[in-house]
């Protein structure tokens, strides 16, 4: 499996991942038109800027393009204790029918046998907290979890988002071809894609291809450990069709590239990697990609501008190298390109190919 020791990782500090970004560059509303976005090509020597629908342009036919289709639930649910103390739930995953893992937001830590009320005084929906699991929290609901989502829950917009979920969010934190419920977060980088524009690149040649991972509650974790080899990723679940393993690893034998949309797509690739090739099949990953890791799948990467000192501008380092995208970031903000979920994309090609 393609990988790194945790020793790759010793040298490396938060602040190797910092910088200051103008507050009215994070984009707080997605574009009329998704495909209307900003592309910033970085390559080995130079940048291109370009506009997102010129991708079809930059891929050949043959190329094997990697989408995750997770669709996003309402996960997050405003609640009270029955002492009238407030409660915020993200829900990061289901158990089963009545039971979840959560992060919850509330004055105090709760204990087990702590209940949760959400809903109306009239149609009341009770969740009890049995017990901990490090950031998490196991609740058990009264009512089925996905009916108290579907009924109470809201779009689970990123924390720089600074207005509530509307109508709009609803469509468009999601991507068009969301098919699995299970995410708490968008798989961004595919929000800029059009049923068109898919079917352009389909005529194109290029072999649209589609694995699961379920975004979980702790893409919105801050990196705690100043020294990044001391931080833990959250588990994500994810899954890899037959037909995808079979397509990308012909592309690969083949010695076409295979370019992943967005980092969930990448980190499902190479973690299911073995000996350069892909299983299919389900599992969970806690992979930490850092500079130093080998990459074994993944040829190109298309993928939005991240937030400063996080998991996925360590990612995009790793795959690019960390000089140019400390390079295209300060070209992207001097160009004035719109940043994180809502904002512009790059296509990056891998570091070393």
């Amino acid at each position: 499996m393609a990988g790194q020791a945790v020793d790759d990782r010793i040298g490396l500090t938060l602040a190797d991942f910092d910088f200051d970004l103008p507050a009215e560059l994070i984009a707080q509303h997605p574009l009329a038109d998704r495909a209307a976005s900003l592309l910033l090509h970085v390559q080995p020597q130079a940048l291109a800027d370009l506009h997102f629908a010129d991708l079809p342009r930059l891929l050949q036919p043959g190329e094997v393009l990697v989408f995750n289709d997770t669709r996003v639930i309402k996960a997050r649910l405003h609640g009270r204790k029955p002492s009238g103390g407030r409660v915020e739930a993200l829900i990061e995953r289901l158990i089963d029918e009545r039971r979840a893992l959560a992060l919850l937001r509330t004055s105090h830590r709760p204990r087990p046998g702590t209940q949760i009320l959400f809903g109306s005084d009239r149609d009341t929906v009770t969740a009890t907290v049995v017990s901990r699991h490090d950031d998490l929290f196991e609740l058990a609901f009264s009512h089925a979890v996905t009916a108290t989502l579907d009924r109470c829950g809201h779009v689970p917009l990123p924390p720089y988002i600074t207005h509530g979920d509307t109508a709009q969010d609803v469509e468009r934190y999601q991507t068009v071809y969301a098919r699995r419920a299970g995410a708490v977060a968008a798989p961004t980088a595919g929000l800029h894609f059009t049923a068109e524009l898919i079917e352009t690149l389909r005529r194109r040649g290029v072999q649209c291809v589609f694995l699961t991972l379920h975004v979980g509650a702790g893409t919105f974790q801050p990196v705690r450990a100043e020294h990044i080899a001391e931080h833990r990723m959250h588990a994500e679940r994810f899954e890899i069709p037959a037909q995808t393993a079979e397509t990308v690893n012909a592309a690969r034998a083949a010695g076409r590239p295979v370019t992943a949309v967005g980092t969930t797509s990448l980190r499902a690739l190479e973690a299911a990697a073995r000996d350069g090739r892909i299983a299919s099949g389900g599992g969970e990953t806690r992979l930490f990609i850092t500079p130093g890791y080998r990459f074994s799948i993944v040829d190109r990467l298309l993928t939005n501008f991240h937030l400063p000192r996080s998991t996925l501008l360590m990612l995009v380092s790793a795959f690019a190298g960390v000089e140019r995208i400390r390079h295209a970031y300060a070209h992207a903000i001097a160009r004035r390109y719109r940043f994180f979920s809502y904002g512009d994309a790059m296509l990056l090609e891998r570091a070393g190919r």
